[in-house]
């Protein structure tokens, strides 16, 4: 039931016109890129997305464009999450499931729950989703560390189908891999751990590089899927100094730069974020030129 979310899933920002409109044209230019780049899904309305600073009509517009341009070639991860468990079940409640595979639904940031409270938290999610739920670990924006007993717990229940763990403790993620069932997906959400995680055992990548080298990052996972791991380490070595850049001031900010560099969009963010500053955007430039 999950396998279509195994491989390399990107996480799409949202360009901008420098008035900061959503840039229409450059949504659709980055998803064809990215899907003509082999990558196996889409994920809308992540962090990546800049979604907390998109008002509801853009958020509902965002979607739609992107559902239109992708025209059912590959599966839809729609990011519905936050720390009003209320909330997300009236979102949950207008959803078209006829557009989206699976929901992607973060840890609630801020009011930092128990263990016990974000397990009743998904509860109540998985018992309302009318799609497969991915949970989203990632504790350096959330404030909160979600435990791999947690997950484990939250594993059995019926429509939770993994999760994307972007903890940074890599024994966490062994532990999650080590004791969960067979068909529970352990997607990671860090460029840098997503191949050593997928030789331990993991599923993929919700990647943010992956939107940028959208070929080679997808082409690395799939080796390392396939048991090819020296090669598909090879390709990450070659990856790694771009993948620091892509965080080096801040996501969105690195890869919207890569994007501007490569042609797909332009590199303008929302305050309170910057874009890249013009030292960050030369190494990038410097980085292409020669990758």
């Amino acid at each position: 039931m999950s396998g279509f979310l195994r491989g390399t899933g990107v996480a799409l920002a949202t360009p901008f016109n420098k008035d900061g409109s959503i840039d229409f044209d450059g949504v659709t230019s980055l998803v064809n890129y990215c899907i003509d780049g082999g990558i196996e899904y889409l994920v809308v309305l992540g962090t990546t997305a800049e979604s907390v600073t998109l008002s509801k009509e853009e958020k509902k517009t965002l979607v739609q464009h992107v559902v239109k341009v992708n025209n059912k070639r590959l599966p839809v991860v729609i990011g519905i999450g936050g720390n009003n468990t209320a909330a997300i079940l009236e979102e949950l409640e207008q959803i078209d499931t006829s557009e989206f595979d699976a929901i992607l639904s973060v840890v609630p940031m801020y009011n930092k729950p128990t263990q016990e409270g974000m397990y009743h938290h998904y509860k109540v999610i998985n018992d309302t989703s009318p799609l497969p739920i991915l949970l989203y670990n990632v504790p350096s924006r959330t404030g909160s560390n979600m435990t791999a007993e947690t997950t484990l717990r939250l594993s059995k229940l019926d429509n939770i189908i993994g999760i994307k763990e972007a903890v940074g403790d890599f024994t966490q993620v062994l532990r999650i891999i080590k004791d969960k069932p067979d068909d529970f997906l352990v997607i990671s959400g860090d460029d840098t751990l997503a191949l050593p995680a997928v030789a331990a055992g993991g599923d993929g990548v919700i990647s943010v590089i992956g939107q940028g080298f959208p070929k080679e990052f997808s082409e690395m996972i799939r080796l390392g899927l396939s048991g090819h791991i020296q090669q598909a380490f090879n390709a990450l070595y070659g990856l790694l100094p771009v993948i620091d850049y892509a965080f080096e001031e801040g996501n969105p900010a690195g890869i919207k730069s890569i994007l501007k560099t490569k042609g797909v969009c332009d590199d303008n963010v929302r305050l309170p974020l910057l874009p890249a500053t013009q030292d960050l955007a030369k190494k990038i430039k410097v980085f292409i030129e020669n990758y």
